[in-house]
Protein backbone atom coordinates (compact mmCIF):
# COMPACT_ATOMS: atom_id res chain seq x y z
CA UNK A 1 0.00 0.00 0.00
CA UNK A 2 1.07 3.58 -0.83
CA UNK A 3 1.87 5.92 2.10
CA UNK A 4 0.21 9.17 2.51
CA UNK A 5 1.32 12.26 3.86
CA UNK A 6 -0.11 15.54 4.99
CA UNK A 7 1.65 18.80 4.34
CA UNK A 8 0.31 22.06 4.28
CA UNK A 9 -3.11 21.56 3.72
CA UNK A 10 -2.51 18.77 1.12
CA UNK A 11 -2.69 14.51 1.28
CA UNK A 12 -0.09 13.55 -0.88
CA UNK A 13 1.86 10.35 -1.43
CA UNK A 14 4.44 9.71 0.53
CA UNK A 15 7.43 9.64 -1.83
CA UNK A 16 6.17 12.96 -3.08
CA UNK A 17 6.21 14.79 0.12
CA UNK A 18 8.09 17.82 0.23
CA UNK A 19 8.52 21.15 2.22
CA UNK A 20 10.50 24.07 0.20
CA UNK A 21 14.23 24.74 1.06
CA UNK A 22 13.42 27.81 2.67
CA UNK A 23 11.56 26.36 5.12
CA UNK A 24 13.31 27.33 8.53
CA UNK A 25 12.77 23.96 10.10
CA UNK A 26 15.31 22.49 7.81
CA UNK A 27 17.13 25.70 7.60
CA UNK A 28 17.47 26.57 11.67
CA UNK A 29 15.50 23.05 13.08
CA UNK A 30 12.80 25.81 14.30
CA UNK A 31 10.19 23.60 14.99
CA UNK A 32 8.23 21.19 17.03
CA UNK A 33 7.31 17.81 16.73
CA UNK A 34 5.19 15.32 18.56
CA UNK A 35 5.12 10.98 18.33
CA UNK A 36 1.94 8.99 19.53
CA UNK A 37 1.29 5.39 19.49
CA UNK A 38 -1.66 4.09 17.64
CA UNK A 39 -2.56 1.07 19.14
CA UNK A 40 -5.55 -1.43 17.85
CA UNK A 41 -6.89 1.47 15.48
CA UNK A 42 -6.82 4.02 18.63
CA UNK A 43 -4.62 6.84 19.06
CA UNK A 44 -3.15 7.03 22.71
CA UNK A 45 -2.83 9.57 24.82
CA UNK A 46 -3.83 12.41 22.03
CA UNK A 47 -4.89 14.94 24.20
CA UNK A 48 -1.87 15.13 26.33
CA UNK A 49 0.46 14.88 23.06
CA UNK A 50 -1.32 18.18 22.05
CA UNK A 51 -1.46 19.61 25.26
CA UNK A 52 2.70 19.30 25.05
CA UNK A 53 2.72 20.36 21.19
CA UNK A 54 0.86 23.42 22.84
CA UNK A 55 3.41 24.02 25.46
CA UNK A 56 6.38 23.80 22.65
CA UNK A 57 4.67 26.03 20.45
CA UNK A 58 3.93 28.62 23.37
CA UNK A 59 7.98 28.30 24.50
CA UNK A 60 9.19 29.48 20.58
CA UNK A 61 6.63 31.74 19.83
CA UNK A 62 5.10 29.22 17.10
CA UNK A 63 1.33 30.01 16.29
CA UNK A 64 -0.64 27.02 15.55
CA UNK A 65 -1.01 25.90 11.65
CA UNK A 66 -4.68 25.75 11.74
CA UNK A 67 -7.22 24.92 15.28
CA UNK A 68 -6.10 22.14 17.55
CA UNK A 69 -9.33 20.51 16.42
CA UNK A 70 -8.78 20.84 13.09
CA UNK A 71 -5.15 19.52 13.67
CA UNK A 72 -6.58 16.52 15.73
CA UNK A 73 -8.64 15.83 12.71
CA UNK A 74 -5.94 15.49 10.39
CA UNK A 75 -4.00 13.21 12.38
CA UNK A 76 -6.81 10.84 12.50
CA UNK A 77 -7.45 11.42 8.79
CA UNK A 78 -3.50 10.14 8.00
CA UNK A 79 -3.88 7.30 10.33
CA UNK A 80 -6.82 5.84 8.87
CA UNK A 81 -5.39 6.46 4.99
CA UNK A 82 -2.14 4.56 6.16
CA UNK A 83 -4.52 1.69 7.51
CA UNK A 84 -2.60 1.85 10.34
CA UNK A 85 -3.41 -0.63 12.89
CA UNK A 86 -0.76 -0.59 15.75
CA UNK A 87 2.29 2.20 14.99
CA UNK A 88 3.32 5.33 15.20
CA UNK A 89 1.77 9.14 14.08
CA UNK A 90 4.50 11.83 13.31
CA UNK A 91 3.09 15.52 13.94
CA UNK A 92 5.84 18.14 12.85
CA UNK A 93 5.09 22.33 13.25
CA UNK A 94 7.89 24.64 12.15
CA UNK A 95 7.67 28.58 12.33
CA UNK A 96 7.84 28.24 8.33
CA UNK A 97 8.84 29.07 4.82
CA UNK A 98 10.46 32.21 4.58
CA UNK A 99 14.18 34.26 3.26
CA UNK A 100 16.90 32.88 4.97
CA UNK A 101 17.34 35.11 8.43
CA UNK A 102 17.95 34.63 11.89
CA UNK A 103 15.34 36.85 13.05
CA UNK A 104 11.57 35.33 13.04
CA UNK A 105 10.12 36.58 9.99
CA UNK A 106 6.43 38.33 10.00
CA UNK A 107 3.00 37.71 10.97
CA UNK A 108 2.34 36.80 7.05
CA UNK A 109 4.39 33.85 7.19
CA UNK A 110 2.44 30.80 7.92
CA UNK A 111 3.69 28.14 10.18
CA UNK A 112 4.11 24.47 8.05
CA UNK A 113 2.51 21.17 9.16
CA UNK A 114 3.38 17.30 8.52
CA UNK A 115 1.75 14.85 9.30
CA UNK A 116 2.88 10.82 8.78
CA UNK A 117 1.67 7.56 10.20
CA UNK A 118 3.14 4.49 9.64
CA UNK A 119 2.53 0.46 11.34
CA UNK A 120 4.87 -0.92 13.36
CA UNK A 121 5.25 -4.74 14.67
CA UNK A 122 3.69 -5.00 18.21
CA UNK A 123 4.94 -8.48 18.59
CA UNK A 124 8.79 -7.71 17.79
CA UNK A 125 8.67 -4.75 20.08
CA UNK A 126 7.27 -7.47 22.81
CA UNK A 127 9.44 -10.26 21.92
CA UNK A 128 12.69 -6.95 22.46
CA UNK A 129 10.84 -6.53 25.91
CA UNK A 130 11.62 -10.12 26.72
CA UNK A 131 14.96 -9.70 25.86
CA UNK A 132 15.12 -6.70 27.40
CA UNK A 133 17.64 -3.77 25.41
CA UNK A 134 21.22 -2.69 26.29
CA UNK A 135 22.08 1.27 26.76
CA UNK A 136 24.92 2.96 26.62
CA UNK A 137 26.22 6.21 28.42
CA UNK A 138 26.84 9.37 26.85
CA UNK A 139 28.48 13.19 28.20
CA UNK A 140 25.12 15.49 28.87
CA UNK A 141 25.34 17.74 25.35
CA UNK A 142 22.28 19.18 24.41
CA UNK A 143 20.94 22.79 24.75
CA UNK A 144 19.44 23.19 28.49
CA UNK A 145 15.74 23.82 26.48
CA UNK A 146 15.10 19.83 26.08
CA UNK A 147 11.65 20.43 28.03
CA UNK A 148 10.70 21.81 24.40
CA UNK A 149 10.46 19.02 22.36
CA UNK A 150 12.17 20.78 19.15
CA UNK A 151 13.12 19.20 16.03
CA UNK A 152 16.77 20.61 16.95
CA UNK A 153 18.01 16.51 17.53
CA UNK A 154 21.69 16.16 16.50
CA UNK A 155 23.21 15.64 19.80
CA UNK A 156 20.29 12.77 20.32
CA UNK A 157 21.55 11.36 16.94
CA UNK A 158 25.12 11.36 17.62
CA UNK A 159 24.29 9.57 21.30
CA UNK A 160 22.30 7.47 19.70
CA UNK A 161 24.45 6.78 17.03
CA UNK A 162 27.32 6.12 19.34
CA UNK A 163 25.24 3.63 21.31
CA UNK A 164 24.26 1.62 18.17
CA UNK A 165 28.31 1.42 17.09
CA UNK A 166 28.87 -0.19 20.52
CA UNK A 167 25.88 -2.46 21.00
CA UNK A 168 23.55 -0.65 22.48
CA UNK A 169 19.55 0.27 21.39
CA UNK A 170 19.63 3.87 23.06
CA UNK A 171 22.10 6.21 24.86
CA UNK A 172 21.99 7.53 28.39
CA UNK A 173 23.08 11.01 28.92
CA UNK A 174 25.15 11.21 32.00
CA UNK A 175 25.39 15.00 33.17
CA UNK A 176 28.26 16.68 35.15
CA UNK A 177 27.87 15.88 38.66
CA UNK A 178 27.33 11.59 37.01
CA UNK A 179 23.80 11.18 37.00
CA UNK A 180 21.39 10.12 34.39
CA UNK A 181 19.36 12.65 32.65
CA UNK A 182 17.51 10.61 30.12
CA UNK A 183 17.79 8.74 27.36
CA UNK A 184 18.42 9.75 23.09
CA UNK A 185 14.58 9.32 23.06
CA UNK A 186 13.10 7.74 26.12
CA UNK A 187 12.93 8.65 30.07
CA UNK A 188 15.60 6.52 32.01
CA UNK A 189 14.25 4.36 35.38
CA UNK A 190 15.43 2.24 38.06
CA UNK A 191 14.54 -0.07 40.47
CA UNK A 192 16.50 0.68 43.55
CA UNK A 193 18.03 -2.86 45.62
CA UNK A 194 14.85 -1.69 47.85
CA UNK A 195 12.64 -2.09 45.49
CA UNK A 196 11.79 1.48 45.04
CA UNK A 197 10.94 3.12 41.43
CA UNK A 198 13.22 6.01 41.06
CA UNK A 199 13.16 8.55 38.18
CA UNK A 200 14.05 12.22 37.34
CA UNK A 201 11.72 14.92 37.94
CA UNK A 202 11.06 16.62 35.05
CA UNK A 203 10.95 20.01 36.31
CA UNK A 204 14.01 20.52 33.90
CA UNK A 205 16.73 18.96 32.44
CA UNK A 206 14.78 16.31 30.50
CA UNK A 207 11.49 16.20 28.33
CA UNK A 208 8.36 15.70 30.41
CA UNK A 209 7.79 12.07 28.95
CA UNK A 210 3.80 11.63 27.88
CA UNK A 211 4.65 7.29 28.50
CA UNK A 212 6.62 8.38 31.42
CA UNK A 213 2.80 10.52 32.92
CA UNK A 214 1.32 7.83 31.76
CA UNK A 215 3.89 5.14 33.89
CA UNK A 216 3.29 7.34 37.23
CA UNK A 217 -0.38 7.02 36.76
CA UNK A 218 0.14 3.51 37.03
CA UNK A 219 2.55 3.74 39.87
CA UNK A 220 0.14 5.55 41.84
CA UNK A 221 -2.51 3.40 41.47
CA UNK A 222 -0.76 -0.23 41.63
CA UNK A 223 0.48 1.30 44.65
CA UNK A 224 4.18 0.96 43.91
CA UNK A 225 6.99 2.76 46.07
CA UNK A 226 8.54 5.41 44.12
CA UNK A 227 10.81 8.40 44.38
CA UNK A 228 11.31 11.21 41.82
CA UNK A 229 14.58 12.50 42.31
CA UNK A 230 18.05 12.25 40.17
CA UNK A 231 20.01 9.01 40.01
CA UNK A 232 23.68 8.39 39.54
CA UNK A 233 24.67 6.28 36.79
CA UNK A 234 26.20 4.08 39.96
CA UNK A 235 23.28 3.69 41.81
CA UNK A 236 21.75 2.56 38.43
CA UNK A 237 24.66 -0.01 37.81
CA UNK A 238 23.43 -1.64 41.11
CA UNK A 239 20.03 -1.15 40.59
CA UNK A 240 17.51 -4.31 40.89
CA UNK A 241 16.34 -3.33 37.17
CA UNK A 242 16.25 -0.52 34.94
CA UNK A 243 13.68 0.91 31.95
CA UNK A 244 13.13 3.33 29.30
CA UNK A 245 10.14 5.23 28.69
CA UNK A 246 8.25 6.64 25.19
CA UNK A 247 5.47 5.95 23.02
CA UNK A 248 8.19 3.95 20.46
CA UNK A 249 9.37 1.84 23.12
CA UNK A 250 6.40 2.18 25.68
CA UNK A 251 7.97 0.20 28.41
CA UNK A 252 11.38 -1.27 27.56
CA UNK A 253 13.47 -3.17 30.12
CA UNK A 254 17.39 -2.90 30.40
CA UNK A 255 19.23 -5.54 31.27
CA UNK A 256 22.66 -3.90 30.33
CA UNK A 257 24.49 -0.47 31.16
CA UNK A 258 27.73 -0.04 29.04
CA UNK A 259 29.48 -3.54 30.11
CA UNK A 260 27.49 -4.14 33.48
CA UNK A 261 24.98 -6.24 33.63
CA UNK A 262 21.58 -4.77 35.62
CA UNK A 263 20.06 -6.66 38.12
CA UNK A 264 19.99 -11.00 37.02
CA UNK A 265 20.64 -9.51 33.13
CA UNK A 266 16.60 -10.24 32.60
CA UNK A 267 13.97 -7.74 32.42
CA UNK A 268 12.84 -7.28 35.44
CA UNK A 269 9.01 -7.36 37.12
CA UNK A 270 8.44 -4.10 37.73
CA UNK A 271 9.22 -2.83 34.47
CA UNK A 272 7.20 -6.10 32.89
CA UNK A 273 4.25 -5.13 34.65
CA UNK A 274 4.21 -1.77 33.77
CA UNK A 275 4.52 -3.09 30.42
CA UNK A 276 1.56 -4.80 30.51
CA UNK A 277 -0.62 -2.53 32.43
CA UNK A 278 0.14 0.44 30.03
CA UNK A 279 -2.56 1.02 27.89
CA UNK A 280 -5.25 -0.14 31.04
CA UNK A 281 -4.20 3.67 32.22
CA UNK A 282 -4.25 5.87 28.95
CA UNK A 283 -6.34 7.79 26.71
CA UNK A 284 -8.05 6.21 24.05
CA UNK A 285 -9.26 7.68 20.88
CA UNK A 286 -10.67 5.66 18.10
CA UNK A 287 -9.60 6.54 14.56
Amino acid sequence: MSRIAYVNGQYVPHKDAAVHIEDRGYQFADGVYEVCEVWNQHIIDMPRHFDRLDRSLRELRIAWPATRKAVEFVVKEVVRRNKVNSGLVYIQVTRGVARRDHFFPGDDVAPSIVVTARNTSPAAADRQAEAGINVVTYPENRWPRVDIKSVALLPNVLAKQHAKDNGGKEAWYIDDEGNVTEGGSTNAWIVTGEGVLVTRPADSGILRGITRAVVLDLVNREKIRFEERPFSLEEALSAREAFVTAASTLVMPVVKIDDRIVGNGHPGTVATALRHLFHTATDLQKV
